[in-house]
């Protein structure tokens, strides 16, 4: 049970930090967001921070309540803790598959109607002082209308340090869509106001998001440099890929044209102006 806001796919992650600790499969872990009132604290979901901080008391809760137990376990099967493994549901003394008990039947000593065990409750919980920032390095090239200014982006390179990839597959779809909206900054957002102050791209038929089409090739690259803090050396990932997409796209105009603008989003009028001011330079010279 989190406080947690499942905002990019972070419940996924959890239950895989949390079927590891049992060695189970993350289709068998329940991810739960309590309501405000009853839920553990979380703080706010977003900055690159939920995996980070949350993971660990994840982590540390599964431990709690694997440790919980295999004291039951230890107990009915008149075995030390040292020598017992959780596998494929089962609490086994190591090297005696044939003598476990299985987690259903600890649930029943713990929480039957004449338990004689302490219901399984684990609890984890974080604070955690040190940031672990992420880093990304972006390539991008891109093909420019000489006539008209229109630029278009063909093949991205993205990569990014992200301590540990728990689920890569989420990792580089965050990747992807950052890379999106940073393209999205770069070449097509911006807010328009006419002559008397008033919003002129207020609706999404004006106000242009990048479609498909508009998105090239992403190839992403997991640099993966463990946390000391995240469970498993996780680190937050998801704004470094939306940052540097902008600076990216302009370096690449420059890179082309040997022009430098300065202002996002990059029109095509603003290139095609850059062009021809280019052009006008090299016959006077």
């Amino acid at each position: 049970m989190l406080g947690s806001v499942d905002l990019t796919g972070t419940n996924t992650t959890f239950a895989q930090i949390a079927a590891e600790t049992f060695g189970m499969s993350a289709d068998e872990i329940e991810v739960n967001t309590a309501p405000t009132d009853s839920a553990p604290f979380a703080g706010g979901t977003g900055g690159s921070k939920i995996t980070y901080t949350v993971g660990m008391a994840v982590q540390r809760a599964a431990e709690d309540a694997r440790r919980q137990i295999l004291a039951v376990a230890s107990e009915a099967l008149e075995a030390s803790v040292d020598d017992l493994e959780i596998a494929d549901g089962v609490v086994q003394v190591r090297g005696a598959p044939g003598s476990g008990i299985s987690l259903q039947d600890i649930a029943s000593r713990t929480m039957g109607f004449t338990a004689r065990n302490e219901p399984v409750y684990g609890t984890g919980a974080t604070a955690i002082r040190d940031s672990a920032p992420g880093f990304a390095a972006h390539l991008v090239e891109v093909e420019i209308d000489e006539l008209t200014g229109e630029t278009r982006p063909v093949r991205y390179v993205a990569v990014q340090d992200v301590g540990f990839a728990i689920n890569p597959a989420e990792v580089e779809a965050q990747i992807h869509g950052g890379v999106a909206q940073g393209l999205g900054w770069a070449l097509y957002e911006g807010m328009v106001y006419d002559g008397e102050g008033q919003l002129m791209t207020a609706t999404l038929m004006d106000y242009v998001l990048p479609r498909a089409e508009m998105v090239p090739p992403i190839e992403t690259v997991l640099v993966e440099v463990p946390s000391e803090y995240g469970a498993y050396g996780a680190k937050g990932i998801g704004e470094p890929p939306a940052i540097p997409g902008a600076a990216t796209v302009a370096n690449a105009i420059r890179d082309l044209t040997g022009r430098r603008i300065l202002s996002i989003p990059i029109r095509p009028e603003a290139v095609a102006t850059a062009l021809w001011e280019q052009s006008s330079m090299s016959a006077a010279d």
